[in-house]
């Protein structure tokens, strides 16, 4: 069987529309991996200009495609010698056929051209499987941070230094 072909693009707020239909997939998908929640992004929250802002705002935008077909996203922001990665996540179709070590790869890559002394993400703190991806390329448990809601679980910070 050949391998799969993971390729990576990176996006702006021309392609707001693909962007869109991957990050509520991952909201409905993964509702516990992430900040935002669905409804949030649903209803009137679902505009064109709004997924406009989100791109242009953020610096690093990136969908991978395994086989042709969209099977992931991670997004990096960056100021002050810190890069964040954050918004990932990967199709469960795709999981385990090395998509998330394409975008982790890519936005550490991305992180070097702006010479960070550090770069962080935060995972939920039961999320086992995501914990261990990026420890395999170098990131390591920083803490705990506490949630912004009472009902959401706690995080933890992972940071890695180029």
């Amino acid at each position: 069987m050949p391998k799969p072909e993971i390729s990576l693009r990176r996006i702006g707020a021309d392609q707001w529309g693909l962007w869109r239909e991957l990050r509520l997939e991952a909201l409905a998908e993964a509702p516990e991996a992430f900040g935002s929640k669905l409804a949030e992004w649903q209803g009137t929250g679902d505009t064109e200009r709004r997924w406009r802002a989100r791109l242009d705002s953020v610096p690093l935008n990136l969908i991978a495609d395994l086989d042709g077909t969209p099977a992931g996203m991670v997004s990096g922001v960056g100021e002050g010698g810190e890069v964040e990665l954050i918004s990932m996540w990967v199709a469960p179709f795709a999981r385990g056929a090395g998509v998330g070590d394409a975008l982790i790869e890519a936005v550490i890559a991305w992180a070097a051209s702006l010479q960070p002394t550090r770069i962080q993400l935060e995972v939920r703190e039961d999320n086992e499987h995501a914990a261990a991806l990026y420890r395999r390329h170098g990131f390591a448990d920083a803490g705990r941070v506490e949630p912004a809601a009472p009902d959401e679980p706690p995080e933890r910070r992972m940071v890695m230094r180029p």
